[in-house]
């Protein structure tokens, strides 16, 4: 170990004796009575010592006031180099930051928000390279090469992206186009998987909903299928009772909703009344005599009781 090293690490007198001179450069910096007390001091190299105050300014618990003084070579005097707030080791920071790129979530982007994709976007890869002539060892290079000047055919510039028309029939971007291939970019594997794990993890046979259901979306009548080779395994609920309701489910996500779940009765229907035309109903024009819940009285009870 060198000397200039030893002396590094040892504080130079003069300097860490300097503690008033750093308290008033401190408090000179700082708003008045947020200097607390001296809580050390270290040194930064030859003749040159920082002390550390204590801050008891509110919302900065743990950081301390570093004033760094430091002398000329054979000089007597110390002088002030730099004051600054530093945080302590047990300071209260702020949270580390993160690019705006990492703490989008889903559920984020708001109508009218625009959200830029990355051009290396690993979600995404090429879908249509745009090149309209053959490999150079193609096989139907040379034959392609010919029917294109016996027919006059012209070759589109650029690619499909770019193209303001439709790709003339019979070239390469009109046949990607018809296949559905004209997009600048398509998901890779990787896009597929990551957007699949997502859908699973929402809507997928692990979840409570699909555990306690009667039975899996392969067999609902409200599942909408979806093309791709996504649609292999997921599809769209169409019911609008169901918590799914236009999201993209599992095959084996299922719900309380399912269409084969239970079938609801039919209410039950009253008969159809019954009329015999061929009988007769006979219906007395007046009461029978002996119909009515007082017995009949004869003329000699009513004589006693001055009736006529």
């Amino acid at each position: 170990m060198s000397a200039a090293t030893t002396r590094s690490r040892t504080p130079d007198r003069l300097c860490a004796e300097a503690v008033d001179l750093a308290r008033a450069a401190a408090e000179e910096v700082a708003a008045p009575g947020v200097v607390g007390e001296h809580v050390g001091l270290v040194s930064e190299g030859d003749r040159v010592v920082t002390h550390f105050f204590e801050s008891k300014e509110p919302g900065y618990r743990g950081w301390r006031w570093a004033v760094t003084v430091a002398r000329a070579s054979r000089a007597k005097i110390v002088t002030l180099d730099e004051v600054v707030l530093l945080p302590g080791s047990d300071a209260l920071l702020a949270p580390e930051w993160v690019p705006w790129s990492e703490r989008l979530r889903p559920g984020d982007l708001g109508p009218g928000d625009l959200l830029p994709t990355d051009q290396e976007d690993l979600r995404l890869e090429p879908g249509y390279s745009g090149e309209e002539e053959p490999a150079p060892n193609s096989v139907v290079s040379g034959e392609m090469a010919e029917l294109a000047e016996a027919e006059d055919a012209d070759v589109t510039a650029g690619t499909p992206a770019v193209q303001p028309m439709a790709p003339v029939r019979g070239s390469i971007a009109a046949v990607a186009e018809e296949l559905g291939m004209r997009r600048a970019r398509v998901l890779s594997r990787y896009g597929l998987h990551v957007a699949a794990d997502r859908w699973e993890d929402a809507f997928g046979p692990k979840t409570a909903m699909a555990q306690a259901a009667p039975a899996t979306c392969s067999s609902c009548g409200f599942l909408s299928p979806i093309g791709g080779s996504l649609g292999q395994a997921f599809g769209v609920c169409a019911n609008e009772f169901s918590p799914a309701d236009g999201r993209v489910v599992s095959f084996s996500y299922g719900c309380g909703a399912h269409s084969e779940a239970a079938v609801m009765p039919k209410p039950p229907q009253p008969a159809e009344p019954v009329i015999d035309e061929m009988k007769v109903d006979v219906f007395p024009l007046r009461p029978a005599r002996d119909s009515g819940s007082v017995p009949e009285a004869g003329d000699e009870e009513t004589a006693e009781l001055g009736h006529s």
